[in-house]
């Protein structure tokens, strides 16, 4: 079965874009946080990656479920999760594969030279061999 379709909310596409260019040239990283298949807010996270925040992000386990927690308290369900790829294609990677949970969305912001380029969504399969696309609709400003 094809992954379903994931909506981003303008907002959350404007914060997801805005938190990548800033983010430049390391990986920023963030909660997919929404209702059903709509993602409503992006919200941005710390990389704490010291060695090589350039090519890889890690948060810590406190950070993130207690923004987790937050997040459901407003009412919100977590649909996944975000990060960028500087100078490199919004393309899932063997390390975004090994690192993704099921069930889940992975949208991934191409930045090239500080500019947000590109974006695309992955789903892993549940066999765990690889990550499909997954349609992606971008809502513009009402």
């Amino acid at each position: 079965m094809p992954p379903r379709q994931l909506t981003l909310s303008a907002a959350a596409t404007a914060a997801i874009r805005a938190h990548g260019a800033e983010g430049y040239p390391h990986e920023v990283v963030g909660i997919l946080a929404g209702r059903g298949d709509q993602v409503q807010r992006a919200v941005p996270l710390v990389n704490e990656h010291a060695d090589s925040p350039r090519n890889r992000y890690v948060v810590s386990g406190l950070v993130l479920m207690r923004t987790e927690q937050q997040l459901e308290a407003d009412g919100y369900a977590i649909l996944g999760y975000y990060h960028s790829h500087p100078d490199h294609p919004a393309v899932a990677s063997v390390t975004d594969r090994d690192n993704a949970l099921p069930n889940l969305s992975y949208v991934i912001v191409s930045v090239a030279e500080g500019q947000p380029v590109d974006l695309r969504s992955w789903v892993l399969r549940d066999d765990r061999t690889a990550m499909d696309e997954q349609p992606l609709h971008l809502e513009s400003q009402p």
